[in-house]
Parts: structure tokens; C-alpha cells; sequence
């Protein structure tokens, strides 16, 4: 029994081995993440072109065989990772990988098709929904993965954002109707019809198809309108800030290992090959890993190998 449950590890760490690629310089997953990323792009265009009638029509039972098949490899796919989920010391559990946001991303990218076998919803509606497997590239691209990152650590900020934004709505509406309802009382005869304007005004400079025509609601609407200005950038800074922060703590990452590296005084080739890895799996370019290098280099520099005038490195002299 020991021997199977042996195996049975053994092959658990294969696979995640294939899918997670922590080994960034493996031939083999990155094959299998070029051949998924391929799939994915491919599955996009599929419900692109499907809302064509002409090539639907043409080219409707390829498409329709694309689906099946990128259905079966999607759901295999999820059922491999949350197999081997507990091999990745960020998740304890198979139940914490899967209320993770890659999971959840993956989890949508295959529920619109399985919700077609289970239930009689239309079909059109599926395949705008299949569009969300476009977020499975998150786990491939560190952009949008570092973009993922700032949502999932900024969540409380973001939805404190939601509740002021809520709040101004509400506010903005009601002043709307009070000023405007017995001027036009197609438009503002409720506080509930006044808040198309009022979203309008908050989040854009209004689609002009509702005004307020009073004295009383152009000024408030004036007002409005440059409350929204801010409120538009709130979400727009916390992105920004969050953004920033992610860079700044992956930048260090890699520069805590080109400090860990120098501790025996040189880089070997190993030492060599494990910073690329780390650069490559944190998304940062070869030039800023450049810089980090160069400013690890001078800062670990010894007195010695300074000049006492300027603090400058000094060339060393060669061995006779």
C-alpha cells in the first residue's frame, strides 16, 4: 500500500511539475504552456467568428468540434491542477486552491459549456460567456498576472471605492430629482430613472442625452460633474499604487537573490541560472535585472576595493 501511495506522489509531482513549470527552463511545459496558450487564443477568435451568421453557417460544425475539444482539455486541465494543488506550498489544502482568482478563472472558463448540458440556456448567451477564458491567460502573462495580484490585495480598497461611488450615486440622483422632476418628469420623475443621469455624470462627462434644463440642477450637476472627475480617478490610483508596489517587491525579490548568490563573493553558473529562472518567473525585463545586478555589485563592494578619495571601485590589480 505504501508503494502505491509512493507512486502515486511521485506521479503528483510530475504533473505539477508539467503544469506549473517551476522549472522556467524546461522544454517540455513550456511546450505544453505555448500549446494551452495557442488553445485559448484559439477558443477566443472561435466565439468571435461564430457571431458572423455567414461563417457560422460555413464553418459552424468545426467550430462546434474546436468546442468539444478545447471543453475536454479545459476540464482535464482543471482536474489536474486541483489534483496536485497541495504540491504548491502557497495552498495547504485542494479546497484553498480552489477558491483562489486563477482558479476561480479557470472554473468559469469551463462552466458555460457545462451548464449548456445541464440546462436549456441559450446558446448565443454561452458564447459570450465561453470570452472569459481570455483570463486564462492571466496565469501565463506576468502582466496580467501582477494586474491580478493588485485586485486580490487591493479588494478592500476597491470596494470602499464601490460604496463611496454607491453613496455618491444615490446622493447624485436624488438632488437630480428634487431640482428636475417637475421640469421633466419623463426623465427625472424618480429618484430610480435619475440615476442614469447621475451614473452618467459621475463616471463620464455625461451622454447628453439627458440635461438638466433649471437653474438649480445645471448648478448641481456642474457639481457633480467635477465630483465625478475624482471619482474616476479613485480606482485609477488605487491600480497605480498597487501596480508600483508589486513591481517594487518583485524587484527586490531578485535582488535578494543576487545577494544570496554574491554571498560566497562570485556568481557561478548555477547562481547564474537560478537568477534567470527567478527573473523570468517574476516577469522582470533582462534590463532591470541588469541594474539590480549593478547595484548589488556596488553596494557589496568592500573598502578595499574602493578608492579612498572618490568611493569609487578601483580596478583590481592583477595577480603576478
Amino acid at each position: 500500500m505504501s508503494e502505491v501511495l509512493t507512486d502515486s506522489d511521485e506521479l503528483r509531482k510530475k504533473v505539477y511539475w508539467w503544469l506549473e513549470r517551476p522549472d522556467r527552463a524546461a522544454i517540455g511545459p513550456w511546450l505544453l504552456e505555448i500549446v494551452l496558450i495557442v488553445l485559448i487564443t484559439l477558443n477566443v477568435a472561435a466565439v468571435l467568428l461564430e457571431t458572423v451568421e455567414s461563417i457560422y453557417a460555413r464553418w459552424g460544425f468545426a467550430l462546434n468540434l474546436l468546442e468539444g475539444f478545447s471543453l475536454f482539455v479545459f476540464i482535464a486541465e482543471y482536474a489536474a491542477r486541483l489534483w496536485v494543488a497541495t504540491e504548491n506550498p502557497n495552498y495547504k489544502t485542494r479546497a484553498s486552491w480552489a477558491v483562489s482568482p486563477i482558479a476561480i478563472i479557470d472554473l468559469l472558463a469551463i462552466l458555460p459549456a457545462l451548464l449548456y448540458l445541464l440546462f436549456p440556456i441559450d446558446l448565443r448567451l454561452l458564447r459570450t460567456f465561453r470570452m472569459l477564458r481570455l483570463l486564462k491567460l492571466t496565469r501565463y502573462s506576468p502582466a496580467l498576472g501582477m494586474l491580478l495580484a493588485v485586485f486580490e490585495e487591493e479588494a478592500g480598497a476597491f470596494f470602499a471605492g464601490f460604496f463611496i461611488l454607491m453613496v455618491m450615486l444615490i446622493f447624485a440622483a436624488s438632488g437630480a430629482w428634487l431640482a428636475e422632476h417637475d421640469a421633466q418628469p419623463a426623465a427625472f420623475g424618480s429618484i430610480p430613472a435619475a440615476m442614469w443621469w447621475a451614473m452618467a455624470t459621475l463616471t463620464t462627462v455625461g451622454y447628453g442625452d439627458v440635461t438638466p434644463v433649471t437653474v438649480a440642477g445645471k448648478i448641481f450637476g456642474a457639481a457633480i460633474t467635477v465630483i465625478g472627475i475624482g471619482m474616476a480617478a479613485l480606482p485609477a490610483g488605487i491600480i497605480a499604487s498597487g501596480l508600483n508596489d508589486q513591481l517594487h517587491r518583485r524587484r527586490a525579490s531578485l535582488e535578494r537573490e543576487f545577494r544570496k548568490a554574491l554571498e560566497d563573493g562570485d556568481i557561478c553558473e548555477k547562481d547564474e541560472a537560478d537568477i534567470e529562472s527567478v527573473r523570468k518567473q517574476l516577469g522582470l525585463s533582462r534590463r532591470s535585472a541588469d541594474h539590480i545586478r549593478e547595484r548589488v555589485h556596488a553596494e557589496t563592494l568592500s573598502d578595499a576595493e574602493r578608492c579612498p578619495t572618490c568611493g569609487q571601485p578601483t580596478e583590481q590589480k592583477a595577480k603576478p
